[in-house]
């Protein structure tokens, strides 16, 4: 009866999607991954219930008794999962699960016989055996004192490495990162961490300096300790990377510091003296301003810097003879007239191993590109072709042809940006096979994936840069093509003449009259055919106008489907006209809740039927289908809408704008948001 009333208890909190705990013992490790602890296994219930439990459950090993907390998930290929959230490694709670423990492998020299030898010899003494009196495990046939001695050992620093994992967490350290500090410091982490909670900041990526200052300060830390006044330094240099930057003024960095810890100007001084001697920083001096980089920023960059002069400075060996010969019959082929720019360009890319295109939209760079593709593919020359989002590798081959992969891809980098840069700039990559190499939208590239650019091309390719400098700026560190461009090392056209078809286009006439400091908006231009300027200075006027065109208005106007054709952009997520308040407002208004469409909430979001959305983080796991084709992995930037909510399997099917559709459990939905209005840095990663 209590069995019964237990599963009776446990399908409602599954119906209801409520939290669980659950104790077992695991039977069976199906995956697990070593760098990160990420964890797929069988687990047997106190109920005698398996089930298969996903999650990060680093140093976890079969035999091993488990608490987790989590909950039921349905996955659309292998069912039922339980997904934790968080866990407990306990001692196992009876002799039989004890025995299972030892049995599996995880002591050296314990197999399933010894491991039934120790339990019928020491019974309920077994754990103190080890732990006290580990010489007694010798009156056991066939374990000798020495070896009696090693077993102990290893089972309790097995045992001591699970308190490691507890104490990790009261600094915030996910379970995830708790095998990268334990990999670092070994069975002294609690030791090492105690003389010096700041060695976290070095280990683990993401954790917070505020937090890990306090519990500092809390164990005795002096306020001027070398260490504290070390790691704020540190962390106020990579605070500054996330805005983009890769180093920062030395007076600006130390006025930061001083206001974040309470120390005094010299002690900086001193601490930053000190971090250069260890290659920690470096101090550059430019135009009697002193610089200050993080080591690996200064390496990624001086790594950059250095390969290109190689590469530009390589004999030429791929270069066409009678150039313009070619053209001509290209031009005469394809019933195309080049002009004088397009032809610099491509003069420019036969005679320099590296140089850069850039132009506004509407400037011809497609152009350019196809030709130099069909000119060198004609003389037998391998041409690769690559851009930083699977949005813009898709766009790139579209237009070309030419099958185009994402920089990722190509270098087979795979889940890299994920660890931190601070460890990743001497990664090797994949080698690149190519004669020339041209990398579209080169202004969303930042420093560390031009590192890892310049690291996979041999020397003697020819590199091709294109891209438009007067775009924002990469979302990582660097600006790396306008920094190239400005640098004047590298030669550089710059494409102004718009295109007749082009300059149909209001949206692109205007886009180079911004550029060129000119007014957009004069009262006696005749009316615009793609752009308008309606100016507004009220918010709710503002919002009331969003509204309007996207719910009619511009369909009226063109036959535009806000599904179809039109993305609202705004600077901001907060606030009246950020994104959250316009994506719940646009939300109501054009796919209000009615026909029947099923809907999900989660948090303060509601998930509906045929809802725009965004996927906000990268998931190299999921699995996705696309008519006969497989794959798994959907990336931060993609967007698509929602195209089924499966309440009884608790989970939501999103088809995405490549057209392939991955299934998502509710848990899952954290990597969601609504997508009929999203942030202009958002809309770069498309």
């Amino acid at each position: 009866m209590q069995n019964e009333n237990y599963f009776d208890r446990l399908k409602q909190k599954r119906k209801e999607d409520i939290p669980l705990e659950i104790k077992g013992q695991i039977e069976d490790i199906i995956f697990q991954n070593e760098i990160n602890g990420y964890t797929i296994c069988t687990l047997q219930t106190e109920e005698d219930e398996v089930i298969t439990a996903v999650g990060y459950l680093p140093f976890m090993h079969s035999g091993d008794t488990v608490k987790l907390v989590g909950k039921y998930v349905t996955h659309q290929e292998y069912g039922e999962q339980f997904k934790i959230d968080t866990f407990e490694k306990i001692l196992p709670e009876t002799l039989e699960g004890l025995e299972k423990y030892l049995a599996s492998g995880i002591v050296k020299g314990i197999g399933a016989s010894t491991a039934h030898k120790i339990i019928e010899t020491f019974g309920e003494e077994t754990i103190s055996i080890f732990k006290l009196h580990p010489e007694k495990l010798s009156t056991i046939k066939g374990i000798s004192k020495k070896k009696a001695t090693e077993m102990a050992i290893e089972f309790n620093e097995k045992w001591e490495l699970w308190q490691i994992v507890g104490f990790l967490e009261r600094f915030g350290v996910s379970s995830s990162n708790s095998k990268k500090v334990y990999d670092k410091l070994g069975k002294n982490a609690i030791e090492e961490i105690e003389k010096n909670p700041y060695i976290l900041l070095d280990i683990a990526y993401g954790v917070d300096f505020k937090q890990i200052d306090k519990i500092a300060m809390g164990l005795g830390i002096e306020n001027n300790h070398p260490k504290r006044i070390e790691s704020a330094i540190k962390y106020a240099l990579i605070l500054i990377t996330y805005n983009g930057h890769t180093c920062v003024i030395k007076e600006n960095l130390m006025q930061f510091v001083m206001e974040l810890i309470h120390v005094t100007k010299e002690e900086i001084e001193d601490k930053i003296i000190d971090l250069k001697v260890k290659k920690e920083i470096v101090v550059e001096q430019r135009d009697d301003v002193e610089w200050i980089y993080l080591y690996p920023f200064y390496k990624a960059e001086k790594n950059v810097a250095e390969k290109i002069l190689q590469l530009q400075h390589c004999k030429n060996t791929k270069q066409i003879k009678n150039i313009d010969m070619e053209l001509k019959k290209q031009e005469k082929e394809f019933k195309i007239e080049l002009s004088d720019e397009q032809k610099e360009a491509i003069h420019l890319v036969n005679s320099d191993n590296v140089c850069i295109i850039t132009g506004g939209p509407g400037t011809g760079k497609t152009t350019i590109i196809k030709n130099m593709i069909e000119l060198y593919q004609q003389k037998g020359m391998k041409v690769v072709l690559c851009a930083p989002t699977g949005r813009a590798a898709k766009r790139m081959t579209e237009q070309t042809g030419v099958e185009a992969k994402t920089i990722h891809r190509l270098l087979e980098i795979g889940k890299l940006q994920e660890e931190s840069q601070l460890e990743t700039v001497d990664y090797d990559v994949s080698p690149v096979n190519a004669d020339v190499i041209i990398i579209d939208e080169m202004s969303m590239v930042d420093i560390f994936i031009m590192n890892y650019i310049m690291k996979g091309i041999f020397l003697g390719t020819k590199v091709v840069f294109v891209g438009d400098s007067n775009q924002l700026p990469s979302v990582g560190p660097g600006s790396v093509l306008k920094d190239l461009i400005e640098s004047e090392k590298i030669k550089t056209i710059q494409l102004n003449k718009i295109f007749r078809q082009a300059a149909q286009s209001d949206i692109i006439v205007t886009a180079h009259n911004v550029n060129n400091g000119k007014s957009f908006t004069k009262k006696e231009e005749k009316q615009k055919k793609d752009f308008f300027y309606i100016k507004e200075s009220n918010p709710e006027r503002i919002l009331n106008q969003v509204i309007s065109l996207s719910n009619g208005r511009l369909k009226n106007y063109g036959e535009y489907d806000f599904f179809k054709n039109i993305q609202i952009l705004t600077p901001t997520k907060k606030g009246m006209l950020g994104t959250k308040e316009l994506n719940k407002r646009l939300q109501e208004v054009l796919n209000p809740q009615n026909n029947g469409k099923k809907e999900k909430k989660y948090g303060d979001i509601i998930f509906r039927e045929d809802d725009r959305v965004m996927q906000v983080k990268n998931n190299y796991d999921i699995y996705w289908e696309k008519q006969e084709e497989t794959g798994s992995g959907v990336f931060n930037g993609e967007l698509g809408y929602i195209k089924k909510i499966d309440d009884e399997n608790k989970q939501v099917k999103v088809e995405f704008d490549d057209e392939k559709e991955a299934w998502y459990t509710y848990a899952e939905l954290e990597q969601l948001e609504h997508a009929y209005s999203i942030t202009i840095h958002k809309s770069q990663r498309k």
